[in-house]
């Protein structure tokens, strides 16, 4: 029979209801196994009919919140690229260091030289220092093998984190990443391989998701239709890196296909922000690329707002672009940099990065009956911890309500 515990007297966001945060000053949260039995104020409490709880944890006024949702890294790879960030501030170029072996391709040889099991090594110290800033369910693309081998190999990693530590992980091919050197030249003949992959990666099911870059130095639209067209005969949804760099009218290729979300989106027009709109699709920011790569031009946020877009925001952790494993720090340059509101930055962690991943409705929110994923924290306030970086304020990391805080610790 499932366990009953009480989590009580904390201040809770629950991101659900009309009041800010969905916030409950002095709460408390009844756990019965997995899901949230009851949740609400400690004097609503009292007069409750709930059967004595086999555990009781008193939170000494500690922040609660859902557990963080990152909806977008690229958490499966090898090797780093330090030094290439060292030569661009001495003033090299990205074509520069691409000619001499660098960038994506530089990912590419780091990683299929790895073994499945040496991937994994790699890949759980990451996962654990987001769990380590509550994170309890996140996205892991593909994009670093770029040949069906390999890129089965990063996803089967993906899938087997799961068995490793208490995270819920969705997987996204993104063949479409880059073009590797075996396919120099030959574009169109890759997007082809990388559509003949899909049905056999799916058929082992390794995939969630289908992504692409869609950009000047990726894809164009045309191929990027292409592998859409077979996401979607596979009844895969998909994604798109989209206006990153240029606006190459991704987003609304994108929204045609009913995207779960779309992201980066600095160089996003007008007709793109209509498009997302129109189809639902979640517009995903990514703070730590634009902060890292030295971008000026913003996401049109106040379009996106103005339209009635979601905005959910993500680490976008990777070697290259954003090589970051803090989503407390993601908010704190959301609000910085884009001047979203502390608020609208926790919702971008929450609710709206599970609508992004395509996750039922309880996943980053805290309501009865949902999933007892959530996050307890040294603070007052969810605003707090958006203020603050450069600390570590989680006290504990609930994952279907069951208390993981040990698995956020780093192992050696």
């Amino acid at each position: 029979m499932a366990d009953t515990v009480l989590w009580r007297n904390a201040n809770i966001a629950t991101f659900c209801g009309d009041e800010p945060y969905g916030w409950i000053e002095r709460g408390a949260i009844v756990t019965k196994g997995n899901h949230v039995q009851w949740i609400g104020t400690m004097d609503d409490l009292s007069v409750q009919q709930i059967a004595s709880p086999d555990a009781e944890h008193d939170l000494e006024g500690a922040c609660v919140t859902p557990g963080l949702i990152d909806c977008h890294t690229h958490l499966v790879y090898a090797g780093n690229r330090a030094r290439e960030f060292e030569l661009r501030l001495q003033g090299a170029t990205y074509e520069e260091i691409a000619r001499a072996g660098g960038g994506i391709r530089s990912t590419v040889a780091a990683t299929r030289a790895a073994t499945e099991k040496e991937l994994l090594a790699l890949a759980i110290p990451r996962a654990r220092a987001l769990m380590g800033e509550g994170v309890t369910t996140l996205e892991i693309k593909s994009g670093y093998g770029l040949s069906e081998a390999h890129e089965a190999t990063s996803l089967r990693v993906a899938r087997r984190l799961v068995q490793e530590l208490p995270l819920t992980v969705r997987t996204t091919f993104l063949g479409a990443h880059a073009i590797p050197p075996e396919f120099e030249g030959r574009a169109d003949d890759y997007v082809k391989a990388v559509c003949e992959w899909m049905p056999r990666l799916n058929a082992d099911g390794l995939i969630d998701a289908v992504d692409a870059f869609c950009e000047r130095i990726g894809f164009s639209a045309t191929q990027t239709r292409r592998v859409f067209e077979s996401a979607r005969a596979l009844s895969l949804p998909v994604k798109l890196h989209a206006e990153q760099l240029s606006d190459q009218q991704g987003a609304a290729l994108a929204a045609e296909f009913r995207a779960l979300s779309c992201d980066h989106l600095e160089y996003l027009s007008d007709a793109g922000v209509a498009a997302m709109a129109a189809a639902g699709t979640v517009a995903v920011l990514l703070p730590g690329a634009y902060y890292f790569l030295r971008e000026t031009q913003m996401p049109p946020i106040a379009a996106l707002r103005a339209a009635g877009v979601p905005i959910a925001l993500a680490t976008d952790h990777n070697p290259g672009s954003s090589p970051t494993l803090s989503p407390l720090l993601m908010m704190n340059m959301a609000c910085t940099l884009f001047r979203m509101t502390p608020e609208e930055v926790w919702r971008g962690f929450t609710v709206n990065a599970a609508r992004a991943l395509g996750l039922p409705d309880g996943f980053g929110v805290l309501r009865v009956g949902e999933r007892a994923d959530f996050a307890v924290w040294d603070a007052a306030h969810p605003r707090d911890l958006v203020y603050r970086f450069g600390h570590h304020p989680l006290r504990r990391l609930v994952v279907a309500g069951v208390d993981v805080t040990h698995a956020t610790q780093r192992i050696s």
